[in-house]
């Protein structure tokens, strides 16, 4: 978490991280901690596209849709394991974001995301959130907006 502090204070980021006394490491016990809907927690996913490990950024109730992941990205998805997940992002699971990575490596934010006027990533611990609006989430990370995910049919 502290990479990110200091990121955000280096790129003059004003976004307050959020610390919770308690694990907020799923997406159920993120929207728990923060009391909003599961879909508004933007949950980070570390995965292979071949042999190219991308982070990408999709709104909490959404999955992967492997799919349009293959023809978006070329090759099949494949989740990282959690000691790649740490050595590639230098985050553990459950606190990986799309900020301050050790490894640099591509950022994708799934336009499922834009349905919200605020969404909420980890910020770099099992514990932490921060808030964003889609888009300045997108001028942060420097990230590219991608259609890979499938949402609930409720929305």
């Amino acid at each position: 978490m502290e990479t990110v502090r200091r990121l955000f204070r280096e790129k003059g980021i004003e976004n307050e991280i959020v610390e919770f006394e308690q694990s907020s490491a799923t997406v159920d016990l993120a929207a728990q901690r923060l009391g909003v809907a599961p879909g508004l927690i933007a949950k980070t996913l570390a995965v292979w596209a071949g042999d190219t490990p991308l982070v990408i950024v999709v709104r909490g109730d959404a999955k992967l849709d492997n799919r349009k992941f293959k023809d978006t990205f070329k090759a099949k998805a494949r989740m990282l394991g959690p000691a790649e997940v740490e050595e590639i992002t230098g985050h553990a699971v459950g606190g990986v974001c799309p900020f301050a990575l050790r490894t640099p490596v591509d950022v994708y934010l799934d336009i499922s995301l834009q349905a919200f006027e605020h969404v909420y990533p980890a910020a770099g611990g099992d514990n932490t959130a921060v808030r964003f609006t889609p888009t300045s989430l997108r001028d942060v990370t420097g990230a590219t907006w991608v259609d890979v995910c499938k949402v609930p049919d409720n929305d």
